[in-house]
């Protein structure tokens, strides 16, 4: 994962990542928090419209009500884990810069064996799920194959070297595996995160648009501790791999037509959104 501030990317020193987008926000200082926002609590069918606008307008509220809204993004996570891989009832699951932990908390609540990698102290939050582990994303303390399924939600974007990160979730994940890896692709609307979509107009104007309007510094800068990932580039690398197999390439919140919008380079880098890899090891 990416080091805090961004100056130092090498894998090999002490890592202080930064956080990632799907990671629970502070609350907000100096006042009351906003009434808690009410949002779903049923599961949309994936893809569709209704799934589409219910995630959206959960991001909406994510300062507001970051507890339902995430719990709402990681019940949807889980639930495409296990439409590509069944059950993940008495399974291991890693969940690989989890943040709040989620992700861990609902594998755990449907009867898996959850554990969170989480480099950031601060992202853990004061109640981490029980067992997180405080741990870089480029050399996980697992040996190698001990999970079945590997997760990351929304992390790759804010790793310097996502060869380095993909190889070290194949190491961990059992032959036969699965492989979750979902991010924001650069030329997204979203790919500037906090301050897009000016990012299309450069980072630093971007960044100091949301300063003068916030009031205060924005949290990513690019090429410190975010960073511009491309999903054609990213496709190549991984199915230039010979431990993995490519089982759907798509867009994570397009309400149709998932997988054919991936598929079409160019169009693919602003209208995907989010790509959504699913990879199997290979035995």
């Amino acid at each position: 994962m990416t080091p805090a501030g961004g100056k130092n990317t090498n894998p090999a020193t002490t890592p202080n990542p930064t956080p990632a987008t799907n990671r629970s926000p502070t609350p907000n200082p100096g006042g009351t928090n906003p009434a808690p926002t009410r949002l779903p609590t049923t599961d949309f069918k994936d893809p569709s419209l209704r799934r589409s606008l219910a995630l959206f307008r959960a991001f909406r509220h994510e300062q507001a009500d970051p507890e339902a809204c995430y719990s709402l993004l990681a019940r949807d996570a889980a639930n495409q884990v296990e439409a590509y891989d069944g059950p993940v009832k008495g399974r291991t699951v890693v969940d690989i810069g989890g943040g709040g932990g989620y992700f861990t908390d609902e594998f755990r609540r449907r009867g898996a064996h959850s554990y969170l990698f989480e480099p950031d102290m601060r992202e853990l939050g004061p109640k981490p799920p029980q067992g997180a582990v405080v741990a870089d994303g480029y050399l996980l303390p697992l040996a190698d194959a001990v999970a079945d399924v590997s997760f990351s939600s929304n992390v790759l974007e804010h790793v310097a070297d996502p060869q380095t990160f993909l190889s070290e979730m194949v190491r961990v994940t059992k032959p036969g595996g699965l492989i979750y890896v979902s991010f924001t692709n650069w030329l997204s609307p979203w790919g500037g995160h906090e301050w897009a979509p000016w990012h299309y107009l450069g980072a630093e104007r971007a960044r100091a648009r949301y300063s003068r309007r916030t009031g205060r510094p924005a949290k990513h800068t690019l090429g410190e501790n975010l960073f511009a990932v491309h999903i054609g580039p990213t496709l190549r690398q991984v199915r230039a791999r010979d431990d993995v197999t490519v089982v759907s390439a798509r867009s994570r919140y397009w309400p149709f037509l998932a997988q054919a919008v991936a598929k079409a380079p160019g169009l693919r880098e602003f209208a995907t959104w989010n790509l959504l890899l699913i990879l199997r090891r290979y035995p």
